[in-house]
């Protein structure tokens, strides 16, 4: 085994210790103290140095029977993270080699080779491997251009979308030739985000008014794609502007993640008959084969400056907590990143 001479000898750790109903509280948390881990045959030592809290983890929190396994109770949380490698006992990985992998939520993991990803910190920011180059860029690359199936000359309505994932969306579709992008998000200061920086043609302030009466406004020709981050009154506006043919791509639903009671449906939905419309839900695992369309067309509009991200750090593992909450929140413009 390769390894690195000084390892502390405490690793800490965010578990969930009861299953929250409705907003998650402190108390349904604990920062705990282990043992680092010692890799056996065939894993690797990581040292965590950013990982990454996002909106679908409050669906693991639950016991409900859903598309991933719940946490479980007492033991770690999991999330994305990339970090780097202090110890290996698997071929191919050495100590100060990077990687991505899944186990997040604390300082250091032991984890299988096969399940880490080796990303080049001289290619891109580590952190950029877990937002815009990564899962929540694939989230939103895959939803627009596979799930909506965007077509040059569409006019495209993006919920969240200063968001991680609502902001790629809304760029990428200026760059593939949408004829209008439209916007919602929840503060003033992220509306001129999206319109000065991110190139929209036009965003508001889902506060200051009815979403219908402010969409209707932003897209008085009607919409044909809407990316749903949002739910609720959002995806209930954007059938009442669907187009004919109109496709909507639901990624997540963050309005009613807390809710204790079941939703509202759309009130609308008639209305997908006489557009002939479309709604389809996705999960990122499904388009893997995407990925190195993706890293290649991304990676290139990044670097040219062609598109912009932003990213909200909080500074230590014993902050992830927060972290989280406040993307429940809103609290983030772009990606929200722990670094470790």
């Amino acid at each position: 085994m390769t390894d690195s001479p000084s390892l502390p000898a405490v690793n800490r750790e965010w578990h969930l210790v009861s299953r929250p109903v409705g907003w998650p509280e402190p108390e349904d948390f604990a920062l705990v103290e282990t043992e680092v881990p010692v890799p056996a045959e065939g894993q690797v030592l990581v040292r965590n140095r950013y990982l990454s809290v996002d909106p679908y983890m409050r669906g693991r929190m639950s016991a409900a029977k859903s598309y991933v396994a719940p946490f479980e109770l007492g033991k770690a949380m999991q999330g994305g993270a990339v970090g780097e490698v202090v110890a290996s006992a698997a071929e191919g990985f050495a100590p100060g080699d990077h990687v991505l992998h899944f186990l997040g939520w604390r300082e250091y993991a032991v984890l299988d080779a096969r399940h880490a990803v080796r990303v080049d910190p001289d290619a891109a920011p580590l952190s950029t491997y877990l937002g815009v180059l990564g899962m929540t860029g694939l989230t939103a690359y895959a939803g627009l251009l596979r799930v909506a199936a965007l077509r040059e000359g569409d006019t495209v309505f993006v919920s969240g979308a200063a968001g991680a994932v609502g902001g790629q969306v809304g760029q990428i579709a200026r760059l593939k030739g949408a004829s209008r992008v439209v916007g919602s998000a929840g503060s003033d200061a992220k509306v001129r985000l999206l319109l000065d920086e991110y190139g929209f043609d036009a965003a508001f302030n889902y506060k200051d008014a009815p979403v219908a009466e402010q969409l209707r406004a932003a897209a008085p020709d009607g919409v044909d794609v809407y990316f749903d981050n949002v739910g609720g009154d959002h995806l209930e506006a954007a059938i009442g502007r669907l187009n004919r043919g109109g496709r909507i791509a639901v990624c997540g639903m963050i309005s009613v993640y807390n809710a204790t009671e079941p939703a509202p449906g759309p009130r609308n939905l008639a209305r997908l008959i006489q557009t002939r419309g479309r709604i389809e839900g996705f999960l990122v695992g499904d388009h893997e084969d995407l990925r190195p369309r993706f890293v290649e067309e991304v990676g290139a509009w990044v670097r040219s400056g062609e598109l912009k991200y932003h990213e909200t750090v909080v500074e230590g593992v014993g902050n992830t907590l927060d972290a989280f909450l406040g993307v429940l929140r809103g609290d983030n413009t772009g990606k929200m990143i722990v670094a470790v």
